[in-house]
């Protein structure tokens, strides 16, 4: 059993480390020259690479986060098909009953990695773009529900904090819909409360009519709050 653990912990700091991979600060070193957490809102996700450097980074680090997102729960899924490890499960274990549990931790660990990760003093992005990842791996149906309402939200508004909020709050009934297990369900739940609470600086504009569209430029980020 303790052993099971120690596998569990393990994966489970994967996911962490696999989200905490700087994608969009590096990129904003290596072609700019820049700090992305003291250009334009001061966040590293791919919203702030495209406000800041353009859209051809803007992209890469689009997917590039989602590859992290979907690479967490890859990494459980592959590790426990590995004949290896039998040992170490043990045997009452049900596979269809707890590997859906260690895929969402791992999926969770994930998220705080893109938000809070150890390379940027545990400062970073939204986690949209690793919580798309996570969804297309654990429900591709799922996933791309998620990211068709976030392209209406967009069509219509050209604002991407509202359309990914606005993503955030359709997962959980598109898991129920879907019929995924309780487990996914949770993650849908708890993760999409995580994401807009991450845009509550975001809501705060929303609501004051100063957010930013798509193409335009935040002018000066709120120093007193969380970036976006």
């Amino acid at each position: 059993m303790i052993a099971w653990l120690t596998l569990n912990a393990g994966l489970w700091l994967a996911g962490y480390l696999l989200g905490s991979i700087p994608t969009g600060y590096l990129v904003g070193k290596l072609l700019k020259g820049i700090d992305l957490r003291q250009e334009g809102s001061g966040s590293t996700g791919a919203t702030n690479v495209l406000r800041t450097i353009g859209k051809g980074p803007a992209i890469a680090v689009l997917l590039v986060d989602i590859l992290k997102g979907a690479a967490a729960i890859a990494l459980v899924r592959a590790v426990y098909g590995w004949e290896a490890i039998a040992p170490f499960v043990p045997p009452t274990a049900d596979a269809d009953q707890w590997l859906p549990w260690m895929s969402t931790i791992a999926a969770f660990a994930a998220l705080i990695g893109h938000s809070k990760s150890v390379w940027l003093g545990f400062q970073g992005g939204k986690a949209v773009a690793s919580s798309l990842g996570v969804l297309l791996a654990m429900s591709w149906p799922v996933g791309l529900g998620t990211l068709g309402v976030f392209a209406v939200f967009v069509a219509i508004s050209r604002i991407v904090s509202l359309s990914s909020i606005a993503g955030a709050i359709a997962v959980s009934g598109l898991m129920v819909l879907f019929g995924e297990p309780a487990p996914y369900c949770v993650f849908a739940i708890v993760g999409g409360l995580y994401v807009i609470w991450r845009h509550r600086t975001n809501i705060e504009r929303l609501l004051a009519g100063t957010e930013p569209r798509i193409g335009e430029k935040l002018v000066a980020p709120d120093s007193q709050s969380q970036p976006s």
